[in-house]
């Protein structure tokens, strides 16, 4: 609610207390030096000096001043603050909001690299395959190294489960992507990478160790008990502990009826000032003169609710049910365990345990007894055993004997007698001489020392001395004892003189003790958690004791006072090394010295421990709630709370924490904040924040926003109708600064929103800007006026994250470069536009499904600028250079892939840039194939490499590798791709035709050199030139195919089918003549034996001599070389076996024919043993070599089988052994 007293016409009779807020400069205060100049006749030198000085002090004490107005100001929020928390009756601690996550820091982020680097280097445990570590290399190199993790991190809005989730959606898309695997679902896959990625992060860390002592952040997002409420908002403003004690004592909080009291004060008060507004028509200035009215009825039923929430308590349990504990956990038990109200020492707790040592020297001033008696002494601790020291003679008592007791009462008593032997018959017991009683402490003194012994009535001894040492050991577990004066409210409630032990328990707890003598347990004990001590003045009511000390805690405030300052320093220094309080105790001289001093000393506090000095605690409790401008106080309560939240460990986006709402929702219901003013502030300070660059969660500014403009606007979401100027005043600037904010962030949405985090903060922020953009809560904006704005905003965003880009490349475009350095930035700045677009694809793209071409026009805009620099580069090239080609292959690949930039501008100018260069290029690898064709068999000596010749698999590989390089590029217009497939599988049938007339003409070339005679072996350049061929064939398949439509497939066939005709023809051709040379050799072997045909000349003569088997033979070997040369040398088996077809097939019938010419001859026995053995080995030998039977047995052979067989027999009548052996028939069971 917005008080009064802010309004313009504030009457003189009200002595209102305006509190300003801390941002307003402070008046210079009264006793601030004048600005009069120096005595005249000081030097300038001096002067200046003495300005300059003069205005530093000035400076210093205007700084000092308002510190202590702002402190102030706080302690006051503070009060009302403590109010709230100790006695709500209008809110609760919600328990439905969402768990927020730690937020990870410089120092975790560099852990993480480090981590996730050792494990790509091989220096973990954990097992993984290669696609898993490509994964991890891909997530350590694109996020964990990237600039903008590094901007997450800083900006306070990061999470180890943002690290997680990317990682997760990273490898999603890499999991859907590979093959399926039987028995192996992806889910699995992917729950199981997820598990390596959180033992990586995780590291070496034990998560089995114990939970260190937690601090207050670490349980801020769980319901906090009020002590955690206190210390949460004694840190947020900054009030030291023994100043929460001091106003929580003042206050008393821990009265549920003067709390309640308390409230009906200020519920009365507020209706006071309502009606006082009301007569003296002060209100503020509204929006509309009707409302004031309804102003005043709204601070009557404002008042009214409040009544009715604190008549709706229950009277019998004092108040609101408000004391919900954390839940006991393993995360904050040792938080919660320390101060915790079950965990109060008993005296039984506290043991001490001592060593005393007593010493005895001598006795002095013995007279009673005789110089040769006996004497002795003994010693005890009271409630211990009794010691004895040696005997000695009366005239020389001395001893030096030690005895050691150990007692647990830290005021024991030592009695000391002197003895001497009875010498009477009936004695008993020993003659007691004198005795000493000592109280010693630990602090006593060490040395030996004389007492006077107390001796018997009528004892001659009246001065017996003793001289003895008790030395008194301190265990490690006391910290300082003595005697002190004592006061307190719970415990030694009545001031006299004590002997105090302070004890410590355990690490954490310590104990103030009172003992007594003789006693091992305390009297009275006080558990020192949670005090603050401190000097103090002395106290005139009190008596006894000479410097003053006190400890104060909530409910409790405890007076103690010693003889002498030095023991005062020694007390006040142990306990506030046990209470392990901040505020370091200042003794008062020193303090004095300090403020004196001034310099950068923190300003002293408003109110004092001191129970004299209590006038600055009495004007913080006593000030009239109602007399205050809550509207203001709430500001800096607000402002500083949200500051708190930033910075601690959560990762919260500007949202409170439970504690943190309750807090406030308490203070606005309870002292009349208005909601609007309170979600203005709230918006100011976020939108602070967000300005600079930290992370702010969108719908917490969408929330505090539709507030603010439905009241504005005449919703009263709170039920206020009245609407101040002031408040629309501060909407329309709020409003106005907003959108810019909003445009900002969408314009740097790569970089407000990294990775797509906080998931989905980028969509809510375009539904944020569509609802500001609204003038009115009932009239939306137009689809086009928003799609505008947001087309505006990527365009500005395509220019920013290019310009980034650029420089985080570090790439400067420099005429002056070579031309292989400007490609090679252009090479490695498309990768990074690329990497850039696939990731706005993949985080950002989602949140502009509402307008999926803006995407595509930001993109196109971003590729612009890339466009321009490309175009620069690619100019400087020189014209015959084909290194710029793996660039439009990287491009060209990239936007193939994308519906929306497909075809678009930027692709079709990439197209138009490279159709020359490809058409170039081809163009000039069509004539280096041709020429290198021409030169290559020009010079070639048709030695075998791998399946032809050094030209051929040349010729073959560039052919290839040309398709294989156009295949590639990927084309991506249907007609152009199409024309360069069709050209090429040309260029390869005329290529592939030049190869195979080629070889032709030079197998034409080598048959004619050949020999005729058996001595004929086929060279291996003939083989190769076979392989040549076969080759060709096989390559033009793949070579010269055209994969196109019907229509030109039948046209393409008819061109294509000549290239096989030429090649079939070219082996028919040269298998042919490759036979008719075998037939040659043959039909030389024929003619001698026709020189001994019946009838000739040649025959008579021949009769005479006995020619042996040496033609046949060396037939025979002919035949069977060749064939092996031919099975050796030639690739192909089919091509095999055809030429042995072809050439079995026509040695028979050149056998047949020479047969059929001497059908009415008898043949000689020469011929016929020639013949025979011809015909049996051709037949078995091309049988081996594959040659089927129905080519073996064909009609030829029978023919020349019968005539040999007849002839065989006929010979056998007329000659008998004349033969010698050969046979046609056992042609099967010859040997070689």
């Amino acid at each position: 609610m917005l008080d009064p007293s802010s309004s313009e016409d504030t009457g003189d009779s009200e002595p209102e207390v305006v509190q300003e807020s801390p941002g307003k400069g402070e008046p210079a205060p009264a006793g601030a030096p004048g600005k009069g100049a120096p005595g005249k006749g000081a030097p300038k030198g001096a002067k200046d000096t003495n300005t300059g000085e003069d205005e530093e002090r000035r400076k210093e004490q205007e700084r000092m001043h308002k510190e202590e107005e702002e402190n102030k100001i706080k302690l006051q929020i503070y009060v009302f603050v403590l109010r709230c928390i100790a006695y709500p009756f209008n809110a609760k601690q919600p328990t439905d909001m969402a768990r927020r996550q730690q937020k990870v820091n410089k120092q975790q982020l560099q852990a993480v690299k480090e981590r996730f680097l050792a494990f790509l280097n091989g220096e973990t445990q954990i097992v993984a395959d290669e696609a898993f570590c490509n994964a991890v290399r891909s997530y350590y190199d694109g996020f964990l190294k990237s600039e903008r993790a590094s901007r997450m991190v800083q900006s306070g809005g990061c999470s180890a489960n943002d690290f997680r989730e990317v990682f997760k959606k990273n490898i999603e898309r890499r999991v859907r992507s590979l093959p399926e695997i039987d028995g192996l679902s992806k889910e699995t896959v992917l729950s199981s990478w997820i598990a390596k990625y959180d033992a990586i992060y995780r590291g070496e860390e034990d998560v089995r160790r114990p939970p260190q002592r937690g601090h207050l952040s670490a349980v801020s997002e769980l319901i906090l008990s009020k002590d955690q409420l206190y210390e949460m908002f004694q840190q947020i403003l900054g009030i030291r502990k023994f100043e929460h004690q001091l106003l929580y004592n003042a206050c008393q909080l821990d009265n549920v009826d003067e709390q309640a009291a308390q409230i009906r004060r200020e519920l009365d008060g507020r209706l006071q000032l309502a009606e006082k507004i009301s007569r003296e028509r002060r209100y503020p200035k509204f929006v509309s003169a009707d409302m004031e009215v309804l102003y005043v009825e709204e601070l009557r039923s404002s008042v009214n609710l409040l009544m009715a929430n604190l008549e709706s308590l229950p009277v019998s349990k004092g108040g609101p049910d408000f004391k919900q504990k954390l839940k006991r956990s393993s995360m904050n038990n040792s938080f919660l365990d320390i101060g915790d109200e079950g965990d109060i020492l008993s005296k039984s707790d506290v043991v001490l345990t001592f060593t005393l040592e007593i010493v005895i020297v001598e006795v002095q001033g013995l007279k009673s007894v005789a110089a040769h008696r006996i004497v002795y002494c003994t010693m005890e601790v009271e409630g211990g055993e009794k010691l004895q020291t040696d005997q000695a003679e009366a005239s020389r008592p001395q001893w030096g004997t030690q005895g050691d007791f150990i007692t647990t009462h830290p005021l024991p008593l030592v009695k000391v007698k002197l003895f001497t032997e009875s010498t009477g018959v009936l004695a008993l017991e020993d003659k007691e001489l004198g005795r000493v009683v000592l109280s010693p402490t630990t602090s006593g003194p060490k040395q030996a020392e004389l007492h006077r012994m107390v001796v018997p009535k009528n004892s001659q001894d009246t001065d017996l001395r003793i001289k003895l040492a008790v030395r008194m050991d301190k265990p490690a577990n006391m910290k300082h004892s003595g005697y002190l004066y004592a006061l307190g409210q719970r415990v030694w409630k009545r001031w006299k003189r004590r002997y105090f032990v302070l004890v410590q328990v355990s690490q954490y707890t310590f104990a103030m003790c009172s003992y007594r003598e003789k006693k091992a347990e305390p009297q009275e004990l006080m558990q020192l958690e949670g005090y603050t001590v401190d000097y103090c003045d002395s106290q005139p009511g009190l008596q006894g004791g000479r410097v003053f000390f006190n400890a104060v805690k909530e409910g409790d405030l405890v007076m103690f006072a010693c003889d002498d300052e030095q023991d005062r320093a020694l007390w006040v220094q142990a306990m506030y090394r046990a209470t392990g309080q901040s505020y370091k105790p200042v003794p008062p001289l020193q303090n004095k010295t300090a403020i004196s001093r001034g310099g950068n000393q923190k300003p002293a506090s408003p109110i004092s421990l001191d129970p004299t000095q209590r006038q600055g605690v009495e004007e913080f409790i006593s000030a009239a709630p109602s007399r205050f401008d809550h509207a203001a106080l709430f500001t800096v309560l607000q402002k500083h709370t949200l500051q708190h939240r930033m910075n601690d460990s959560f990762s919260c986006l500007g949202w409170f924490s439970p504690g943190q709402v309750f807090v406030l929702d308490e203070y606005c219901a309870r002292y009349g904040v208005r909601g609007c003013h309170r979600h203005l502030s709230f918006l100011k300070d976020l939108m602070d924040y967000s300005e600079s660059n930290a992370l702010v969660d969108p719908t917490l500014l969408h929330y505090s926003y539709a507030f603010c403009a439905s009241h504005v606007h005449g919703n009263r979401p709170d039920g206020m109708g009245t609407v101040t100027v002031e408040e629309k005043e501060q909407f329309d600037a709020v409003r106005s600064r907003l959108i810019d904010l909003l445009e900002n962030q969408i314009t740097h949405f790569r970089y407000c929103f990294p990775f797509g985090r906080p998931d989905g903060a980028l969509k809510a922020t375009l539904s944020l800007l569509e609802r500001v953009l609204m003038k009115d809560i009932s009239s939306p904006v137009s689809s086009e006026d928003m799609k505008k704005l947001v087309q505006r905003c990527l365009e500005k965003a395509a220019q920013l994250n290019y310009s980034q880009l650029m420089d985080y490349a570090q790439i400067k475009v420099d005429p002056q470069d070579t031309p292989e350095k400007r490609l090679e930035d252009m090479m490695r700045l498309g990768e990074l536009c690329i990497e850039v677009l696939q990731q706005n694809d993949e985080h950002h793209s989602e949140a502009f499904s509402w307008w999926p071409e803006l995407m595509a026009e930001h993109a196109e805009t971003f590729l612009s600028l890339y466009r321009a620099d490309m175009d620069a580069a690619l100019q400087v090239q020189s014209v015959d250079s084909w290194n710029s080609f793996p660039l439009f292959q990287l491009l060209n690949n990239f936007l193939e892939t994308d519906s929306h930039l497909c075809n678009g501008p930027f692709h079709k100018h990439l197209q138009d840039l490279f159709v020359p260069l490809v058409v170039r290029y081809i163009d000039l690898m069509e004539s280096s194939i041709a020429q290198s064709i021409h030169r290559g068999f020009e010079h070639e000596t048709w030695q075998s490499v791998n399946n032809g010749t050094a030209t051929s698999e040349d010729l073959f590989w560039k052919l290839d590798a040309l398709q294989m390089f156009v295949l590639d590029l990927h084309w991506p217009e249907p007609e152009f791709a199409k024309h360069l497939e069709q050209r090429l599988k040309l260029m390869a049938s005329d290529m592939m035709e030049a190869c195979v007339k080629r070889t032709k003409s030079a197998f034409d070339a080598k048959m004619q050199k050949v020999s005729k005679s058996t001595d004929l072996r086929v060279p291996l350049s003939v083989c190769t030139m076979f392989n040549v061929l076969m080759d060709a064939k096989k390559q033009c398949s793949k070579l010269c195919a055209l994969d196109c439509d019907q229509e030109i497939d039948g046209q393409w066939q008819q061109y294509h089918s000549k290239i096989d005709v030429l090649i079939d023809e070219a082996f028919k051709e040269m298998i042919s003549s490759l036979v008719s040379k075998f037939a040659a050799v043959l039909d030389g072997v024929l003619s001698k034996l026709s020189r001994y045909d019946e009838g000739t000349f040649f025959s008579s003569i021949l009769s005479f001599t006995k020619p042996g088997m040496d033609l046949a033979d060396t037939y025979i070997t002919f035949i069977r070389q060749n064939q092996d040369i031919l099975r050796d040398r030639i690739n192909d088996e089919i091509y095999i076996e055809k030429v042995f077809n072809e050439w079995y097939t026509s040695s028979m019938k050149a056998v047949c024919v020479w047969l059929t010419d001497r059908l009415d001859l008898q043949l000689h026995m020469y011929q016929l043993k020639t013949l025979i053995k011809i015909v049996k080995k051709t037949y078995r030998d091309f049988r081996l070599q594959g040659v089927l039977d129905g080519t073996l047995n064909s009609k030829s052979y029978e023919t020349v089988y019968n005539r040999l067989t007849m002839e065989e027999a006929t010979a056998a009548v007329k000659a008998g052994g004349g033969l010698q052996g050969i046979s046609m028939r056992d042609s099967d069971e010859e040997d070689d």
